[in-house]
């Protein structure tokens, strides 16, 4: 479902960061780097995505991709890569908020595993009740109308000022004045 997702909205942060987060519960920690990547990637030095607009009840901050994204590393056994992305994600960290990442820290230097951030479970794309009631079929172009012209042998079809000048052609018939 998620590659189905990325692959209708290639810039989807949150997608990309959520088949992370499953890729590393199936072990497949290289796909799930990769994910945390273009997850980063697209959130495009912002340091934060908000998705309540969209309809998902998350904020997708750059820190956590980026915790995240040391989580596969550690699994990869790659420490010093994770040790660097963590110090990376203390600069995205809100100041004072730094406790999680500077354990983060301990653990990675003891060599132990990380758990990756996620979305929280139950959480999923809800549009809004108005939105939804939009998407009903709605009929911009009216009803359809016959016209005819009082003009004889009025054949043209198209509009008005476009038709081409003929002289003494527009001269309507007497009974059609009446």
């Amino acid at each position: 479902a998620f590659d189905q997702t990325v692959a209708k909205d290639k810039s989807l942060a949150v997608g990309f960061f959520q088949r992370g987060f499953v890729h590393l519960q199936l072990g497949m920690y290289e796909e799930a780097l990769s994910d945390y990547h273009l997850a980063f990637s697209h959130l495009r030095k912002n340091p934060f995505i908000d998705y309540k607009q969209l309809g998902l009840r998350h904020i997708l901050y750059a820190w956590e991709v980026l915790y995240s994204t040391a989580a596969a590393q550690c699994r990869l056994q790659r420490w010093q890569e994770a040790r660097v992305t963590l110090d990376k994600a203390v600069v995205w960290r809100p100041e004072g908020r730094t406790a999680i990442l500077d354990l983060a820290l301990e653990r990675v230097q003891d060599h132990l595993f990380l758990e990756p951030m996620q979305v929280p479970p139950g959480e999923f794309f809800r549009p809004r009740k108005k939105e939804v009631e939009q998407l009903d079929s709605k009929d911009f172009l009216g009803k359809p109308k016959v016209i005819s012209s009082i003009i004889p042998n009025d054949e043209y079809i198209g509009f008005e000022p476009l038709r081409p000048q003929k002289q003494g052609f527009y001269e309507p018939r007497a009974d059609a004045l009446r």
